[in-house]
């Protein structure tokens, strides 16, 4: 159920996702053409390159721009910072498959870039990605042109692509809908035999329909082949250096480009660290802690409202008595065509897609009680942000991504047998009562997925430029020992903490945004360990 995911899209980057699927995917057509993935690789079985082999080094493809101003402007149209004096290009690159290959068979890459006029001083481009694994650049670079402070557009074109594998780069599509709206209606805690026995097989289901559409081909969508990429994005894009801001999943990415490609680093931001030296088991841990965490941090909000919480005076029970309730008759929603109603596993995706923002913690409360009285659409208007259902029933392909990426980087020997996980899953069920079970699950996601690993580097970075690791006190899904642990990992790692809640942190506040504003502009790096209240 849980797991390293992008930053819970708001309505209007789910907007933006339909929108970008229908607007651009036919003018790409229309200009570059589009090839699917098995045409792409010839119907071979392509395997990736090993993390430890040095990476190769194939000529960057050129980068056909066409402007698409007016789809993406319309589209953004009323969304807060709409006003600002933007415009907007839609682009379109090829990489090789295997980087060990580079005159072999390729795949595309799709790209936005948001300029604001006016530019002085223009330092190059920066590169962004939003997390997930599975989460769409495209989509980021849209949604931070719009609220990123104007001194740092004022000098960067804002690039976002999204990697291999993902939205409007090839996607993975490998689990249909139907599994997808069973996975989120399951069990939410399961901690006896039947209930882990469904949810398991849940995820064997998923993993065989994906070994089915791809074979070993699923392999290449992993971080080490997708760093490759971002180096001939940035020499395509005409940077010496790369300048990089990523988020939760995105730090992983942008760590293993360093270590990759040190010398070639000009400025990385790494915001809501996922950490590099947990074991599976810590991270899942771990998460599990900070969720009930946040949690406790988003009830004693509620009940100190001074107009009351709507959850009463005890959120924890009112949520336990609200699963209690769906798991004896799943609640309904009163949105018209919604057939769907909503079990524990809605409810507790619903929470989850909350936790990440303290903007969502209002609408969390209030969806919560809505259930309670018998109406569900504001729990299932959560839970879809989360999973990336769309309206007409359809998913963006961000869960499919998630776990090809995430298991194409896990060494077989981190994986779990079910009797493993049912003992976790009862031990964690004591300590974490909202979260612990499910995280103990999640375990099992990759122990049969039948495709080729890329195991992640260990990262250092020795010879890069300094590195931002920026870490949150309040962070559920990537806790902040995972930046404490990057920033001494990285040979020029320098941290910095924000004491707020909420998954990832910049541009949240004035005092994070001046650190990392002057870093990405001056490079000049914050004092170590520098801390900004929330």
């Amino acid at each position: 159920m849980t797991g390293t995911r992008p930053s819970r899209p708001t309505v209007e980057v789910m907007r933006l996702r339909r929108g970008m699927l229908a607007a651009t995917t036919g003018l790409l057509l229309a200009v570059t053409g589009c090839t699917s993935f098995s045409e792409s690789s010839g119907g071979s079985d392509a395997s990736s390159s090993a993390a430890s082999s040095t990476p190769a080094e194939p000529e960057a493809a050129p980068i056909t721009w066409q402007d698409c101003d007016t789809e993406i402007t319309d589209l953004v149209a009323g969304t807060p910072g709409s006003e600002r004096d933007l415009a907007f290009e839609c682009g379109r690159t090829e990489v090789p498959i295997d980087h060990d290959e580079p005159d072999g068979a390729t795949l595309p890459l799709f790209l936005v870039r948001a300029t604001l006029a006016g530019q002085t001083d223009r330092i190059g481009s920066l590169l962004v990605n939003p997390g997930g694994p599975g989460g769409s650049g495209a989509d980021a670079a849209i949604g931070l042109a719009l609220s990123m402070p104007e001194d740092v557009l004022r000098r960067f074109d804002l690039v976002g692509f999204d990697p291999r594998g993902v939205g409007l780069s090839t996607a993975v599509e490998c689990i249909p809908a139907e599994l997808k709206d069973r996975s989120t209606a399951a069990e939410p805690r399961p901690t006896t035999q039947a209930q882990l026995d469904e949810v398991l097989a849940l995820a064997d289901e998923a993993a065989d329909a994906c070994a089915d559409e791809y074979g070993d081909a699923l392999g290449t969508f992993n971080t080490v082949d997708t760093a490759r990429d971002m180096d001939l994005l940035r020499e395509a894009l005409g940077d010496e250096q790369l300048s990089y801001l990523g988020y939760s999943y995105g730090t992983t990415l942008g760590s293993t480009y360093a270590e990759l490609f040190p010398q070639n680093v000009r400025a990385l931001v790494l915001d809501a660290v996922v950490d590099p030296d947990a074991d599976p088991q810590e991270k899942a841990e771990s998460q599990a802690a900070g969720l009930e965490a946040s949690f406790d941090a988003f009830a004693g909000n509620c009940t100190g409202l001074v107009s009351g919480c709507p959850l009463g005076g005890e959120p924890r029970r009112f949520l336990d008595e609200l699963l209690a309730q769906a798991a004896g008759a799943p609640i309904p929603s009163a949105r018209p065509g919604e057939t769907r109603a909503a079990t524990p596993g809605v409810i507790m995706t619903a929470v989850l897609a909350a936790l990440y923002d303290t903007a969502s913690w209002p609408q969390l409360s209030q969806s919560l009680a809505a259930a309670r009285n018998g109406d569900a659409a504001g729990v299932f208007s959560l839970a879809d942000s989360y999973t990336g259902r769309l309206e007409d029933g359809s998913y963006t392909n961000l869960t499919d991504a998630n776990l090809a990426i995430n298991c194409a980087d896990t060494p077989e020997d981190e994986t779990f047998s079910e009797e493993e996980v049912l003992q976790l899953a009862q031990d964690w069920s004591a300590r974490y009562p909202l979260f612990g079970a499910g995280s103990a699950a999640g375990l099992y996601t990759c122990s049969t997925w039948e495709a080729p690993r890329t195991p992640l580097p260990e990262r250092d970075a020795e010879g890069s430029a300094p590195i931002l690791v920026v870490g949150n006190t309040g962070d559920p899904v990537t806790p902040l020992p995972g930046a404490e642990d990057m920033a001494e990992d990285l040979t020029a790692g320098s941290l910095l903490v924000w004491q707020g809640q909420g998954h990832t942190a910049y541009p949240k506040t004035d005092c994070i945004s001046a650190a990392v504003n002057a870093y990405l502009i001056d490079l000049t790096v914050p004092q170590d360990g520098l801390t900004c209240p929330a």
